[in-house]
């Protein structure tokens, strides 16, 4: 029998999502989430996509090895245990991957003291990465652990476009650079617009936009990531739900030397209680507009300098590509939000953008163009599959090692 599933894990500091893939023909055998992890009440939500009803539980699960090993217990019940003979691999999110890996990589010890190497740089993420890691491997130790890395997209970045303007040594020695995250998100979402096009990726310069609760863009030519918006932390770049995105360095200085707080409070501002919840006290979009809709001035602002920060990332890649063939809006906002896509190509019409209003107002889980035939740049609204994403690299790297 031919190994043909991959589970894929994205574990997070207190949290583990997980997805079983049949990639034969790409299809979710199961999806769930596990959150709370380590606090009095856990709760475990577990879907099986080949017949059957989600099960729900809450109860205390203390660490991410108890809750990896809930989650067999769940797959097990339908028949699609860990370990299953059809299982190919493991397929594991890791935030970041510096600039040594470039590609998935299966997990040696070797890699596995790299990706500890980079915690300074991603202290939030891949310790949580490293957890989901040893304790998968501790559960099926014969298995291929691959892990798939947020930054290999970007590190086809020119230098002219990851460095920052500082002393080089210095940089250096601290790996301060700008590494970009959300990459299997726009890898997968630029490869299916030239799809979308009926192109190849080689032929076809994309804008992507990926706007979530974290939000990224990136300028993409010819399949290759040029620039993109978050830098040495996902802290850069536009405004988020919760994150600042781009501001003036000085500031940080400005908030100890005469604020008088300390770095740690100032991480938790800028990472945390910044974006469209600093600005306006909500980060879910459809609130804020809600609120817009009852003549809200604090939530219409917000909006509007998200927007503007949005155009200025349109106007910025257009500028670095030269030629644009589409803009593309992906994940959670991009996705859904059809008064974001408007008003973020509104007034670029010199640029050859434009959005049909009655192409953009449907609600669509496929891939399609919302821009009118005249266009002379697509604009296009591309659902993001980050765990097929992982699933496909991480199946087709086992699949080349036993050929």
């Amino acid at each position: 029998m031919t190994a043909t599933r991959v589970l894929v894990l994205n574990s997070g500091s207190s949290s583990v999502k997980y997805q079983l893939l049949d990639m034969r023909d790409s299809s979710r055998l199961a999806v769930g989430l596990v959150e709370r992890i380590g606090e009095e009440t856990s709760r475990l939500k577990h879907t099986p996509l080949t017949g059957g009803d989600a099960r729900e539980r809450e109860e205390p699960i203390a660490d991410h090895e108890a809750a990896l090993r809930a989650v067999a217990g769940e797959l097990a019940a339908d028949g699609l245990g860990l370990d299953s003979p059809e299982l190919a691999a493991i397929g594991h999110r890791v935030v970041h991957g510096g600039l040594k890996f470039t590609a998935p990589t299966v997990i040696t010890d070797e890699v596995l003291k790299e990706i500890e190497r980079l915690v300074p740089v991603a202290p939030l993420h891949n310790p949580a990465n490293i957890t989901g890691i040893r304790t998968a491997q501790a559960l099926r130790p014969d298995l291929p652990q691959v892990a798939v890395f947020d930054t290999a997209f970007h590190t086809t970045m020119p230098e002219s476009a990851a460095r920052y303007a500082i002393d080089v040594r210095t940089a250096d020695e601290h790996r301060v650079r700008r590494y970009g995250f959300h990459g299997t998100s726009h890898a997968y979402v630029s490869r299916e617009t030239a799809k979308l096009l009926g192109k190849a990726p080689e032929d076809v310069n994309v804008i992507v936009l990926h706007l979530g609760n974290g939000a990224s863009a990136s300028a993409v030519r010819g399949g290759r990531c040029v620039d993109t918006s978050m830098g040495l932390t996902p802290l850069e770049g536009l405004v988020m739900g919760t994150r600042s995105g781009d501001m003036d360095p000085a500031v940080i200085f400005h908030l100890a030397r005469v604020g008088k707080m300390s770095i740690d409070e100032i991480d938790i501002l800028l990472n945390k209680k910044s974006g469209l919840i600093g600005l306006c006290g909500d980060n879910d979009m459809r609130e804020i507009r809600r609120r817009i809709d009852e003549g809200d001035q604090e939530a219409a602002l917000a909006f509007d300098i998200y927007v503007h920060r949005l155009k200025k990332y349109i106007g910025a890649y257009y500028a670095v590509l030269g030629r644009v063939d589409a803009v593309v809006f992906t994940a959670g906002v991009g996705e859904n939000a059809a008064p974001v896509r408007e008003a973020a190509v509104a007034g670029l019409e010199e640029l050859g953008l434009a959005v049909d209003g009655a192409l953009n107002s449907v609600r669509s889980d496929e891939a399609r163009l919302i821009s009118p035939e005249y266009a002379r740049v697509a604009v296009a609204v591309v659902p993001t599959d980050e765990e097929l994403e992982i699933a496909t690299q991480a199946y087709a790297l086992v699949d080349d090692r036993n050929a």
